[in-house]
């Protein structure tokens, strides 16, 4: 008798993102001639970067001969990506980064989710709350939580991410042994400045602990006080592992490229105390259940390092946290509290009500679609996150639309 894996059961019966589209066909059903604009899910609108078409053309036609060809790659990569990346993401920022200790993917989400098959089924997680799902539910795949109660699952630590904090969160009070972070923050927009990172770091270096820190939205930063990889802070080489994105950065979404760093000063231990490389077993398991990005799509992510890459990319991100600025900006002269919006992709708007009615109210009287913020976590219970990846004269008539309907 083939028999289930005994933790899915305890997943809640839908996922956020689902839940919004069953919705969403709804509202579409039943007005066929309303118009949406979605600005929920943060899917990217704007085509790729000339470099990175010029770049996938190019190699296209390498495959085209016998002299060029590729077939397999180096399941971690190519060196052409993996260099230019520790030269520019991290060398050019102070954070001493080898080019071996780059891991390319196809995706962020699929290393963030992949990362705890390392760990122990018993290492106690901590997780904001708020969240970006994908930290939770895979952990309670992999049986490190208890049942669903009152919004939360048992046996995982929650972070509270509130307006009193904030929205950055606090060192736990309780031993904990995995850290999720994530900054900029996936939902709330936050970002977490040198000094409170450090203090993370310096937590997880005292009770050998592993931060897993998601840099997903590090494009976003303008502020140049503020870090943009947890390796700018001191001992993080230790006790931190960093996903990226290119999704978000690149416009990459449709194309899938990311990355992981697995530093060789990151260790994790045996039950007897002996440690081992982190670095070393996600070479084990990266080697193993992972084919490699794609020639093409690597030389892509390649493309946007040169000169012009940067100033392309740059743009992409501008006109997103312009939209992000009006949305923001919107919103407040309504009269509510929001972070996010000025080194990151979402605003996140304080309403003080149900997520989903408000969810419900701006989709049936505005004809927008938003995320209601209690799909990330019971704190994020009176908020909901407004994506800016749209174009403008979406957002700005989107916007016009809001402001009807709440002044209304």
């Amino acid at each position: 008798m083939i028999r289930v894996n005994p933790h899915y059961p305890k997943l809640q019966a839908s996922y956020l993102f689902a839940d919004i589209a069953a919705r969403v066909r709804a509202f579409e059903q039943r007005h066929p001639d309303r118009p949406l604009i979605r600005l929920g899910i943060g899917d990217v609108t704007q085509p790729l970067p000339e470099v990175c078409i010029r770049a996938l053309h190019a190699a296209v036609d390498e495959m085209a001969h016998s002299e060029t060809f590729r077939g397999y790659g180096p399941e971690q990569g190519y060196a052409f990506l993996r260099e230019a990346i520790a030269r520019h993401d991290f060398g050019a920022r102070g954070a001493a980064i080898d080019a071996d200790e780059i891991f390319v993917s196809d995706g962020a989400k699929c290393d963030v989710g992949n990362i705890q098959e390392l760990f122990a089924e018993d290492v106690q997680v901590a997780i904001t709350d708020p969240v970006y799902p994908v930290y939770v539910d895979t952990n309670v795949m992999a049986g490190r939580s208890g049942d669903w109660s009152r919004d939360h699952y048992a046996g995982l630590t929650y972070l509270p991410c509130t307006p009193d904090n904030g929205y950055v969160p606090a060192l736990p009070t309780a031993l904990v042994d995995v850290i999720y972070l994530c900054s900029p923050n996936n939902p709330t927009g936050a970002v977490m400045t040198r000094a409170q990172l450090q203090q993370w770091v310096d937590y997880a270096r005292e009770h050998r602990a592993l931060i897993l820190f998601d840099a997903a939205y590090e494009a976003f930063i303008r502020d140049p006080e503020l870090p943009r990889s947890i390796y700018e802070i001191d001992g993080a080489r230790e006790v931190a592992i960093e996903f990226r994105s290119y999704s978000k950065t690149a416009g990459f979404t449709g194309l899938r490229c990311a990355y992981a760093v697995v530093p060789k000063d990151c260790m994790a231990w045996q039950d007897d105390g002996t440690p081992v490389s982190l670095h070393a077993l996600w070479t084990r398991r990266h080697t193993t259940k992972f084919n490699g990005v794609s020639y093409p799509v690597q030389r892509a992510a390649e493309a946007i390092y040169s000169t012009e890459g940067q100033q392309q990319i740059r743009a992409l991100s501008d006109g997103y946290l312009h939209n992000a600025q009006l949305i923001r900006s919107g919103f407040r002269a309504l009269g509510y509290a929001c972070t996010g919006g000025d080194h990151s992709p979402y605003v996140w708007v304080h309403t003080g009500g149900d997520a989903w009615a408000f969810f419900d109210r701006l989709l049936e009287q505005a004809g927008v679609v938003c995320t209601p913020g209690v799909g990330f976590g019971r704190c994020g219970q009176g908020h909901v996150r407004i994506s800016a990846f749209n174009s403008v004269g979406n957002v700005v008539t989107a916007m016009q639309r809001i402001a009807a309907a709440l002044k209304g």
